[in-house]
C-alpha cells in the first residue's frame, strides 16, 4: 500500500509541476521568457484560452438558447453543441465550492493526473517497472499540445483519460469498465465513437472467418456478449447527448449544425490547402511527420500483433486523414499514448533520455507562446464569473 502510494504521489508530482512551471510567468506577470514576449493580464490569459470560455457558457447556461445571448461572444445556441456536455457539467458541479473558473481550472488539472495515472497502469504491461515512470514523464509533456492542453480549460484531459481507461480495461477483459470509461470519453467529445468501431472490428471480424467454416450455432455460441453489452454504453452514451440537444436546442442534430467546428473534408489530405480557413498557412511540412510517426505507430503495433491497439490507432488515423485544421496534433493526442507503446522499446534508452533533456526546453517555451496567442478577447468577464 505504502509504495502504492508513493507511485500515485509521483504520478501527481509529474503532472502538476510541468503546469504549474506553465503558469508562473503568467502569474508572476513576467514580460519575457528567453525572449518569448508574454501578456501582462496574468491568470486571465490561461483561462481565456480556447476553448475554456467556450466550456464555462455551456457549464453556466446548459444549452439554454435564450441565457446564452449573455455572453459577448455572438456565437449561435448550436454552435456550443461541439462542446460535448460532460465536462461543462463536472464544472458547474464544483463550482458552488469555487466558482466557475477556478472549477474549470481545477478539473483540468485534476483529470490530467487521472489520465496521467492510467497511462502509467497501460504502460506498465509493457515495459519493465524500472521503466514506467519515465514513461509516464514523457506523456506527460510530449507531444507539448498535451501539456498545454492539460495548462488551460480544456476537455482533452477526461477525454484522454476515458479513452485511455477504456483501451485497458477491455485488454484486461474488465468489459463493463471498459464501457463505463468509454461512456466518459463520449460524453466529453465526439471521436469517442471511434472506440466502438474499434472494439466492434476486433470482436466480430474474426467471427466472419469462423463463419466460413462452421455452423450459425457454434458462431453465436462463440460471441462474448457481456463485452459486446458493455460496449453499447458508448452509442447510447452519443444517443443520450443528441437527446439532450433536443430538448435544450431543439434539434437533435445540432452537433452536425454546430457551423465550422467539424473539420473533415473529402478528399484526404486537404489540410494542405492553405485557403482553408482553419489552415491559413503554407507553412505544413511538420504535418508529413504527424502523418509519418503516425503510421509507423500503427505498423508496429500491427507487428506486436497488439490488436485492439492497433485498430483503434488505424481507424482514428484514418479520420485524422481527412483532417483540415493546423492544430492536427490536438486531434491526434487521442493515439498517442498508444504510440508511445509503440515506440517505448526506444524511449526507454538512454540516447532518448539525453535528447529529452534538449526537447524540454523548446517544448516549454513553444507552450508558453502558444498559450500566450490562443485567447479569446474577452472584455467583459462578469457573465462567466
Amino acid at each position: 500500500m505504502a509504495s502504492k502510494i508513493k507511485t500515485i504521489i509521483a504520478i501527481a508530482l509529474i503532472s502538476v509541476i510541468p503546469t504549474l512551471l506553465i503558469w508562473l510567468p503568467f502569474f508572476l506577470r513576467i514580460p519575457r521568457v528567453l525572449g518569448i514576449p508574454l501578456p501582462r493580464e496574468g491568470m486571465a490569459t490561461i483561462v481565456a484560452n480556447y476553448d475554456g470560455p467556450l466550456f464555462l457558457v455551456v457549464a453556466k447556461t446548459f444549452y439554454n438558447p435564450e441565457l446564452m445571448g449573455n455572453f459577448e461572444f455572438g456565437l449561435p445556441a448550436q454552435y456550443y453543441a461541439a462542446h460535448f456536455p460532460l465536462f461543462p457539467a463536472l464544472i458547474k458541479l464544483f463550482s458552488p465550492l469555487i466558482g466557475y473558473v477556478y472549477s474549470m481550472l481545477f478539473l483540468t488539472v485534476t483529470i490530467s493526473i487521472l489520465a496521467i495515472y492510467f497511462f502509467y497502469l497501460f504502460i506498465q504491461d509493457y515495459v519493465e517497472k524500472k521503466n514506467t515512470l519515465w514513461l509516464t514523464a514523457v506523456f506527460a509533456v510530449f507531444p507539448a499540445r498535451f501539456l498545454i492542453v492539460r495548462s488551460v480549460g480544456s476537455s482533452e484531459p477526461l477525454f484522454l483519460a476515458g479513452i485511455i481507461a477504456s483501451m485497458y480495461y477491455f485488454k484486461q477483459r474488465k468489459y463493463l469498465l471498459a464501457g463505463i470509461w468509454g461512456l466518459v470519453a463520449q460524453l466529453t467529445k465526439s471521436p469517442a465513437i471511434i472506440l466502438v468501431l474499434a472494439y466492434a472490428a476486433f470482436i466480430f471480424l474474426p467471427k466472419f472467418k469462423l463463419a466460413a467454416i462452421s455452423t450459425i450455432s457454434k458462431v453465436s455460441s462463440s460471441f462474448d456478449f457481456k463485452k459486446i453489452s458493455s460496449i453499447t454504453l458508448i452509442p447510447f452514451a452519443l444517443l443520450g447527448v443528441f437527446i439532450l440537444y433536443k430538448v435544450r436546442l431543439n434539434d437533435f442534430l445540432a452537433y452536425f449544425h454546430s457551423g465550422d467546428n467539424i473539420h473533415l473534408f473529402f478528399p484526404p489530405f486537404q489540410i494542405f490547402d492553405y485557403s482553408q480557413p482553419w489552415v491559413g498557412t503554407f507553412w505544413l511540412e511538420e504535418i508529413i511527420f504527424v502523418y509519418l510517426f503516425g503510421l509507423l505507430g500503427l505498423i508496429k503495433l500491427i507487428e506486436m500483433k497488439e490488436r485492439e491497439l492497433a485498430w483503434f490507432v488505424g481507424l482514428f488515423f484514418a479520420s485524422i486523414l481527412f483532417v483540415s485544421h493546423r492544430d492536427l496534433i490536438r486531434y491526434s493526442l487521442p493515439i498517442v499514448p498508444f504510440l508511445l507503446m509503440a515506440f517505448s522499446d526506444t524511449i526507454i534508452k538512454k540516447e532518448f533520455k539525453y535528447v529529452m533533456l534538449i526537447l524540454i526546453i523548446p517544448i516549454y517555451l513553444f507552450s508558453l507562446a502558444y498559450i500566450s496567442q490562443n485567447v479569446m478577447p474577452i472584455s467583459d468577464w462578469s457573465p462567466l464569473l
